[in-house]
C-alpha cells in the first residue's frame, strides 16, 4: 500500500468499503474481492481488503473496538506496543507529572494513543510518510487529534527542549531480520540514551533479553509481562536509578529491588513448586519470590522455587508436587497409566526434550490430568509431577 492508496481509504467511498468489510470472514475474501471489483477501483478494493486483514490481526494487541476503527501497516501491526503495556507506561508517565512528551519513533501511534488518553500532549515523530499518515488517521479516528501532533522527520533533527519527557522505541529489525546489537537499532541505543538524558523523565524501549550489565547505572530497568508472557523491557530515566523491576499485567503486580538480590539457597524439592513469572525471571528477582514463599531453588541454574507450604503470590504460579523423580520415560509412562492421566501439561526448563516429543512417547490416556516439569535437580535430569494450586478458586498458570 502506498500513501495514495491509503488516502483513498479515508474518502467516503473508502470508508464505506471498510464498513462493509468489517465482519468479513477471511475465507470469503476472494468472493468479496471479485464482487467489489465490479463497482470499485481495483487498487481501492485491494487496499480495503488489506486493511481489513490488518485490523483482524491487530485485535490481538488492541481492544477490539479500537482495532476496528484504527489503521495499520504490516510492520505497524508487528511492531506496535500491546495496548495494555502502552497504557501501563502512559500511566507511569502521568504519575510522574508529565504533561508534554515527545514520542520518538512513534510508528502508527499506538503509544501516542495511550499517552493522549492519559491526558498527555504528544509529539509523535516518524520518518516514514505512510506511517505518519496512518498515525494521523488513528488520532482522528479515536478522537485524539487535539492531543497528538504527528511530525514526519528524522528523530535526530527533533528539538525536545520544552518537553517533560521523551519515549524512544528504536526499530530492532533490519532487512535481514531482528538485530541483537543495540548499536544496530534505528536509531542506535547510544543515541536513544543520550536523548533520554536531555529531559526530566524518559523511557527507552529495549529487547527483553538485554544483559543486566548493559543497563546504565543512571537508569531503572523494567520488564513487563502480560498474562505471563514477557512483552518488553524499558530503561527509565528520572525515576529510580539502579532499580530493577518486574511488572505483571493485567493486575499490575510490581516487584522491585535496588540492585540484584543474592541468589536463593538450593534445597530439596518440597511439596510445592513455584514457577516465577517471566518478567520476574528476566529482572533477576527470583530471590524475592523465594523469600516471600519461604523456599529455595531446586537447582542453582533453574528458576523454579520449591517450598513446604502454600503461599499465595502474584509473582509465581504454584503447583502441588506429588512425585519428584529422576528422569525416565518408562517410569513416567507407568506413573501416568497408573493414575489414568490423559490430559498432560508439559513444562520444561533446562531440559533438552520438547513437550510434544514427550507427549508422543508417553501417549497419555485417561480421564484425569496432571502437569509434568522436565528440569534438573542438583544438576541431574529430573521430572516433577503435580497439579496447579488454586488461590481463591482461581488457578494461575
Amino acid at each position: 500500500m502506498n500513501p495514495e492508496d491509503f488516502d483513498a481509504l479515508l474518502t467516503p467511498e473508502g470508508q464505506a468499503l471498510l464498513a462493509e468489510l468489517r465482519e468479513l470472514d477471511p475465507a470469503d475474501e476472494l468472493t468479496a474481492a471479485t464482487r467489489l471489483r465490479r463497482t470499485h477501483d481495483i487498487s481501492l478494493v485491494s487496499a480495503a481488503l488489506g486493511q481489513s486483514r490488518l485490523r483482524q490481526r491487530a485485535a490481538a494487541k488492541f481492544a477490539a473496538e479500537d482495532a476496528a476503527r484504527m489503521y495499520f501497516t504490516p510492520d505497524g501491526v508487528e511492531q506496535a506496543t500491546r495496548a495494555s503495556v502502552a497504557a501501563h507506561r502512559a500511566e507511569r508517565f502521568r504519575a510522574l507529572g508529565v504533561r508534554r512528551l515527545a514520542d520518538l519513533c512513534g510508528g502508527i501511534g499506538g503509544d501516542a494513543v495511550a499517552l493522549a488518553r492519559a491526558g498527555i500532549e504528544v509529539l509523535a515523530v516518524d520518518r516514514d510518510p505512510l506511517t505518519c499518515a496512518v498515525a494521523r488517521a488513528n488520532a482522528d479516528a479515536l478522537g485524539l487529534a487535539d492531543r497528538i501532533e504527528v511530525r514526519c522527520a528524522d528523530v535526530a533533527e527533533v528539538d525536545t527542549a520544552g518537553y517533560d519527557a521523551v519515549f524512544v522505541d528504536p526499530a530492532r529489525r533490519s532487512g535481514r531480520g531482528r538485530t541483537f546489537d543495540p548499536e544496530a537499532y534505528s536509531p542506535p541505543l547510544s543515541w536513544a540514551l543520550a536523548a533520554a538524558r536531555t529531559v526530566p523523565h524518559a523511557a527507552v524501549k529495549v529487547a527483553p533479553g538485554i544483559p543486566h550489565e548493559a543497563v546504565p547505572q543512571d537508569a531503572e530497568a523494567e520488564w513487563v509481562s502480560d498474562r505471563g508472557e514477557v512483552k518488553e523491557a524499558a530503561l527509565w530515566f528520572g525515576t529510580a536509578p539502579g532499580t530493577v523491576r518486574a511488572t505483571l499485567l493485567p493486575g499490575g503486580a510490581d516487584l522491585a529491588a535496588r540492585g540484584l538480590p543474592p541468589d536463593p539457597p538450593v534445597r530439596p524439592v518440597g511439596r510445592y513448586l513455584y514457577e516465577p513469572d517471566g518478567a520476574v525471571i528476566r529482572a533477576h528477582l527470583v530471590a524475592l519470590v523465594a523469600d516471600e514463599v519461604g523456599g529455595g531453588l531446586i537447582d542453582p541454574t533453574i528458576a523454579y522455587v520449591t517450598g513446604d507450604a502454600p503461599h499465595p503470590t502474584p509473582y509465581a504460579a504454584a503447583y502441588e508436587i506429588r512425585d519428584a523423580l529422576p528422569f525416565g520415560l518408562k517410569r513416567l509412562k507407568a506413573l501416568l497409566r497408573e493414575r489414568e492421566v490423559g490430559r498432560l501439561t508439559v513444562k520444561k526448563r533446562g531440559f533438552a526434550m520438547e513437550p510434544e516429543e514427550l507427549r508422543r512417547r508417553v501417549r497419555p490416556r485417561g480421564p484425569h490430568e496432571a502437569t509434568v516439569f522436565l528440569t534438573r535437580m542438583a544438576g541431574a535430569p529430573a521430572m516433577l509431577v503435580g497439579e496447579p494450586v488454586a488461590w481463591d478458586g482461581r488457578i494461575r498458570v
